[in-house]
């Protein structure tokens, strides 16, 4: 029997570590830091305005681009990030961000573009890529020696951009590394993107869990950017509500037209009662939002110092879920095989950086680790994790 044209192309994404990961700390009983999501619901009001949402009856098909309530929401706050769209046209509502990413890419790259990811990159990515037919490249975030801050090389950005060259896509704040990209270092992308004719794709679903006063830029409103700028965010990282599954795209009405007209024939729409619910804490649970970004980045810290004790060296987060450090001061290589490793060993689980690259020597290191959990449940991870050094 012939094989599929589609399997070969999508074979090294099909077996990820998520799921190793996952069964592993299943059947160990670990201590599960390897996968972000939180373990604490989101705002009260919320929850309750999608639970009347379902009384309602809101319980069938919304419309195709999405409920206009949330439309509406998303518009009024995508302006408090210097951007601004129209919700009738510019914003389209999708199954989660990684629909959105994919249904970017299915509809605005063709059979042997281009597409240039930072690396690390969120794995969806190079998957999607695949999807559609097209070449990624990639560019690397370098590390400064005196921070340990990751940051853009934007030398070697404008290196990887050739005449195929069709779209960039970039995650700020960064999973899995917790880099919050500067103004500068946009602007260096923006300039770019303008030079080469390039479509932008941002996915800035971390873009309220910044920490100690990082600054969120959105790219589409850096010059010369919202004529060519997808923006992707989302609510479930926003508003811990991550089994939700609603986030949304918004940019210039061609582009975001194109990327419906994918969008349709992959899901067609999504989470009816939910979407009135997130209407609601997009207006009015923002606030509740600045205390959960306070909350992480003290987990931040506390799981970054628990760490440092055990004996790693812990690199920069600005941002996001996750915290990375490095395996070799505790006398491992192979952060891949220390992670295999660690649910059975000590009971906790973690994830690899190596397998969000493209070349995972250079990332062979780093240990990605969650913080999105209760205090507790941090704690236990590190009293296990303290047992590595003492063999």
């Amino acid at each position: 029997m012939r094989v599929p044209a589609l399997v070969p192309r999508l074979r090294p994404f099909t077996s990820t570590i998520f799921a190793e990961m996952t069964a592993l700390a299943l059947r160990t009983g670990a201590v599960n830091l390897g996968q972000g999501f939180p373990d604490t619901d989101g705002p009260a009001g919320m929850l309750a305005a999608a639970k009347d949402a379902i009384d309602a009856g809101l319980n069938q098909y919304p419309p195709g681009p999405g409920v206009p309530a949330l439309r509406e929401a998303v518009a009024e706050h995508r302006v408090r990030l210097g951007t601004s769209y129209d919700p009738d046209t510019e914003v389209l509502v999708t199954v989660g961000a990684t629909e959105a990413v994919a249904a970017s890419l299915l509809a605005l790259v063709e059979q042997g573009d281009e597409v240039v990811l930072i690396e690390p990159y969120y794995d969806s990515y190079a998957a999607s890529v695949a999807l559609a037919g097209a070449v990624r490249r990639t560019v690397g975030l370098v590390e400064d020696p005196e921070t340990g801050r990751l940051g853009l090389d934007a030398a070697a950005l404008r290196a990887a951009i050739g005449p195929r060259t069709r779209a960039v896509l970039v995650n700020t704040p960064h999973n899995p590394t917790g880099t919050v990209l500067t103004r500068a270092e946009l602007t260096s992308i923006a300039e770019l993107c303008v030079e080469h004719d390039l479509i932008a794709i941002t996915d800035e679903v971390y873009e309220h869990l910044v920490f100690d006063g990082s600054e969120h830029v959105a790219l589409a409103s850096l010059p010369g950017m919202a004529e060519r700028t997808l923006t992707i965010s989302g609510a479930g990282k926003t508003f811990n509500c991550t089994g939700w599954k609603i986030g949304w795209v918004c940019g210039p009405a061609e582009l975001v037209a194109a990327v419906r007209a994918a969008k349709q024939f992959l899901t067609f729409v999504g989470g009816a009662p939910f979407q009135p619910a997130v209407a609601h804490a997009l207006r009015h649970e923002l606030p509740w939002v600045d205390g959960l970004r306070d909350d992480l980045q003290a987990k931040r810290s506390r799981l970054s110092a628990g760490l440092a004790d055990a004996g790693f060296a812990v690199r920069r987060s600005e941002g996001t879920y996750f915290v990375c450090a490095d395996v070799r001061p505790l006398g491992f290589t192979d952060g891949a095989e220390l992670c295999r490793a660690l649910p059975e060993r000590i009971g906790v689980a973690a994830v690899p950086v190596q397998v969000f690259t493209d070349d995972p020597d250079r990332w062979r290191h780093l240990v990605r680790f969650a913080f999105c959990k209760r205090d507790e449940v941090i704690d236990e991870a590190l009293r296990r994790l303290a047992t590595l050094a003492r063999g």
